[in-house]
């Protein structure tokens, strides 16, 4: 399937969940924020949620610093 993950096309296995598609992004869990077509997905849901074709993802990564 074909989802768009900030703004970029990319082709996911059918059935991926957030968390999978993370996984595969190489991307800590634990230091993003997942908005799914405008909506903001609880981290609890991030194994459950099963993404869809046609997807937009946009994947916030959290910086530290001072």
């Amino acid at each position: 399937m074909q989802v768009s993950i900030n703004g970029e096309i990319r082709q996911l296995v059918d059935g991926c969940t957030v968390r999978q598609m993370l996984e595969e992004l190489q991307i800590k869990a634990t230091r993003v924020a997942v908005e799914l077509n405008l909506e903001i997905v609880p981290k609890a849901d991030f194994a459950e949620r099963t993404l869809q074709d046609g997807d937009k993802i946009e994947i916030v990564h959290f910086v530290g610093g001072g």
